[in-house]
């Protein structure tokens, strides 16, 4: 197994990596300065939109050159062509204490996303699913910090994090109407060393992959909630993780350059860098394209 940077371009909070099969380019954001990123799978030709706003993830669309994205005023549509961003809808007028975050689509281009409390303090966030028509429905609520939503390979189950509850979430998914229920604990994440869940991704086998942020770990764990394999990454700040490359077999992490808060601890000169682990004979699926 081999971890080298693809990038180091000091991304003040990294997120959201995404692996296009179809046009083999890695995307991924940084939620802070606004601003979406594409490269090859080497990390050359390297490429970058500003957004209105803060991002929290992305989701490439199966329409057009373009991709939506949640934006702290709302989803919104990103045309790369023309650089410009259009409103879909705002789930939380009023509320400008909240951002939307962490989001995925499923396999009927469906985008879930969550929003957080921008000082990761109050349960004022809540999840939002956005359909292909552009409706867009409240999920669930109560949640401090969306993180780390991913769809099992037989699109059975939903996974999910409120990132300080300490707890990853599963929740039986039904592909045919977008729907989840029966909410329940799938793994409780050690925060021994002060680190928090953040963003995730499912393997090819159903094991699903999270970045241990402020903790510096790389985690798998198995269907059955528990751990199978961890990664200690050259950064502590790790913040999402993402299959890959042309085989879908290099796990890209991103990470961040500068906390978002004054409690959040510093890093090492490799902070901000985009990552890629390799050899570890694990491969991904690839990352649905939004319908709408």
């Amino acid at each position: 197994m081999d971890i080298d940077i693809v990038l180091d371009v000091k991304t003040t909070l990294g997120e959201g990596p995404v692996w296009d099969v179809e046009q083999q380019r890695l995307y991924f954001i940084d939620s802070m300065d606004g601003r979406v990123f594409r490269c090859t799978a080497e990390g050359s030709e390297l490429r970058a939109w500003d957004v209105p706003g803060k991002i929290g993830s992305m989701a490439l669309r199966a329409a057009g050159d373009g991709a939506i994205v949640s934006l702290d005023s709302g989803f919104h549509f990103l045309d790369f062509t023309s650089g410009e961003c259009a409103l879909i809808h705002d789930p939380e007028p009023g509320m400008t204490a909240n951002r939307i975050n962490d989001g995925k689509a499923d396999r009927r281009g469906r985008f879930f996303a969550g929003s957080m409390d921008t000082m990761e303090e109050g349960p004022n966030g809540a999840l939002y699913r956005v359909d292909p028509d552009l409706t867009v429905t409240k999920i669930d609520d109560g949640i401090i910090c969306s993180n780390g939503p991913c769809f099992s390979p037989d699109d059975r189950t939903f996974y999910f994090t409120d990132t300080w509850s300490g707890e990853i979430w599963a929740y039986d998914y039904d592909i045919e109407t977008g729907t989840v229920s029966n909410r329940r604990t799938f793994a409780q994440v050690d925060t021994s060393n002060g680190g928090a869940a953040d963003g995730a991704t499912v393997d090819a086998e159903g094991f699903y992959w999270m970045a241990l942020v402020y903790d510096g770990r790389i985690v798998r764990y198995a269907p059955d909630g528990s751990v199978d394999r961890e990664i200690a990454m050259p950064v502590k700040k790790v913040t999402s993780v993402q299959f890959g490359g042309p085989e879908l077999d290099i796990l890209y992490v991103t990470s961040m350059a500068k906390p978002p808060l004054p409690r959040f601890p510093g890093d090492g000169v490799q902070r901000g860098s985009l990552f890629a682990i390799r050899g570890l004979g694990v491969t991904g699926v690839p990352e649905p394209r939004f319908g709408g």
